[in-house]
């Protein structure tokens, strides 16, 4: 259900820290919202030097963005929780400056304008009631996804 990019320069970041970046946003976006970890999938993107670019300048320091797409009818002190939560651990998994270097946003769809493993998403908290109503092969191969490491 949520989908985070994370971009960053060509380079920037090792398999190694990928790997931890991806499991503390998922894991932090379960422990926020409540939803099952299998739902959220993390996407690096690494952008060649010169294709960057803040206040039309090239950018030449050490920026992480993470651009998250989530299902709206979240509170909106979870959704500060989250974005909070998760610039210190990109900060901390790729050794950088929080305050400075990790910009997170949160862009929020609506659950019933999006379709993902076959089927149109819940509204938040609602998403054990989905899964149990789907059919087993798809709430099979669902639930491993998470358990696939």
């Amino acid at each position: 259900m949520p989908t985070y990019y994370c971009t960053s320069a060509q380079g920037r970041l090792t398999a190694e820290q990928k790997n931890r970046i991806a499991s503390e946003i998922t894991r932090i976006h379960a422990e926020v919202t409540g939803a099952p970890s299998y739902f959220a999938q993390v996407i690096f993107t690494e952008v060649a030097p010169g294709n960057l670019f803040m206040g039309g300048e090239p950018v030449t320091h050490d920026h992480i963005f993470v651009y998250g797409h989530i299902r709206s009818g979240r509170a909106a002190v979870d959704k500060t929780r989250m974005i909070r939560l998760m610039a210190d651990a990109v900060a901390l998994a790729a050794n950088v400056d929080s305050k400075r270097a990790v910009w997170v946003y949160l862009n929020e769809l609506q659950p019933r304008q999006m379709i993902e493993f076959g089927h149109v998403l819940p509204e938040p908290g609602d998403e054990l009631v989905w899964t149990d109503g789907l059919p087993e092969a798809d709430r099979a191969f669902m639930q491993s996804i998470g358990k696939r490491r």
